[in-house]
């Protein structure tokens, strides 16, 4: 069979990255499925990306697709340098992991962090509110969901700048090199956390609970796929809640009748944040899948082992399941949207993120009525991964 013509997306430059929805619609115009060259670092990597979303939310609990590229002979760095976790894994393993990790992250260890969330965001606030003006992804939207997983995981205070560094280049990397030095630096102090924990005896976090659970059976995590399950939740815990406040309060920014119409009512509030999930949610796509075997999505041959990526923001703005999906509206029904996934891979800390950005957002309103933009946001992340900005310049 001829090989579809491959889409570049390099050659929309910068533009893709601040606004990549109209080449999404494009795409959606000629169908759901194509080929395409990545932008950035990856530039020279070609996968399928879904941009459709019924084929998207198809996609993402097709048993055919793989998680785990060691299906097909992929290795790739962050297991290589730290190990297994969720969402590089498949049934059997990840049914096994997600059993025992969910034996520890339960939904009452969630409830009780609320007034903890609280008084965290409040005291973020404190500090913030007095000063008229602030870069309000470094003032609230990173430090809150930072200090929430730290305590959660039982991570001790660390230094801030350096960590975000880190964890940013791990997640939207600038260069092949930063990359890799990051993830090394990450295992690092991965091992040398699991260790200290081992050593220092029980204590009430989450990562003591994962190194002492055991199921009916007597399975354990072994130290490798604690360490990349810790990996999984420090970056996953506090990176895609940075850009749902992030991307929430600069849509409200961006459309004053909607703020004017949450600030009227804000029992609209737990709506609205679902409608900044689906409108500009913090993952762009999904991480890769491979298929395991040959199969079709949307008519479109998908040949055994090619990668296939899920665009999740372009699927969310499908006009097939949404109507004038490019309008943000705060009373929409968002049902389906997937900005947390969709089958097994579900994100197990989606309650979490919602308590966190419900909690940040609406106290940041109550306290600051004049808010406004200051003037503009920052860069957006590179890469097709997550889906925020740098800095979000704000004064009242």
């Amino acid at each position: 069979m001829d090989r579809p013509t491959v889409i570049d997306l390099g050659e929309y430059g910068d533009e893709f990255r601040r606004d990549p929805h109209p080449v999404y619609a494009l795409l959606r115009e000629r169908g759901p499925v194509h080929r395409v060259r990545m932008p950035g670092i990856d530039q020279h990597r070609e996968t399928w990306l879904v941009v459709g979303y019924e084929e998207a939310r198809a996609a993402l609990a097709d048993p055919r697709l793989a998680k785990d590229g060691g299906r097909i002979g992929l290795r790739f760095l962050d297991e290589e340098l730290i190990g297994k976790n969720l969402l590089v894994t498949d049934p059997p393993q990840h049914t096994r992991l997600r059993s025992l990790v969910t034996r520890a992250f339960t939904a009452r260890r969630m409830e009780r962090l609320r007034p903890r969330i609280q008084r965290i965001t409040d005291d973020l606030l404190d500090e913030m509110i007095p000063r008229g003006r602030a870069d309000l992804i470094d003032a609230l939207a990173y430090p809150l969901p930072l200090t929430v997983i730290c305590e959660l995981l039982g991570v001790p205070d660390m230094d801030r700048a350096e960590f975000r560094k880190i964890t940013t280049e791990v997640v939207a990397p600038t260069s092949e090199q930063a990359e890799y030095d990051a993830v090394v630096r990450f295992g690092e102090y991965l091992t040398e956390l699991i260790e200290d924990k081992r050593c220092a005896g029980p204590t009430d976090d989450l990562l003591s609970d994962l190194i002492r659970t055991t199921a009916e059976d007597g399975d354990r995590l072994s130290p490798t796929e604690l360490r990349g399950m810790a990996y999984l939740l420090l970056i996953a815990g506090h990176e895609t809640t940075v850009n749902l406040i992030g991307n929430g309060v600069l849509a409200l920014l961006t459309h004053p009748g909607q703020l004017a119409a949450l600030r009227a009512d804000m029992d609209l509030l737990d709506g609205a944040v679902e409608e900044m999930l689906r409108y500009e949610g913090p993952v762009e796509t999904a991480t890769y899948r491979f298929a395991a075997e040959p199969l079709e999505i949307a008519g479109t041959a998908i040949g055994q082992g090619e990668p296939v990526l899920i665009g999740l923001s372009a699927a969310q703005r499908d006009g097939g399941r949404y109507a004038e999906p490019d309008r943000f509206d705060i009373r929409r029904d968002t049902r389906g949207h997937l900005a947390f996934g969709h089958g097994i891979h579900y994100c197990l800390g989606a309650p979490l993120a919602r308590l966190e950005g419900r909690t940040a957002i609406g106290s940041l309103l109550a306290r600051a009525p004049g808010l406004a933009l200051d003037p503009a946001p920052g860069e957006w992340l590179p890469g097709m991964l997550m889906r925020g900005v740098r800095t979000l310049p704000v004064r009242w």
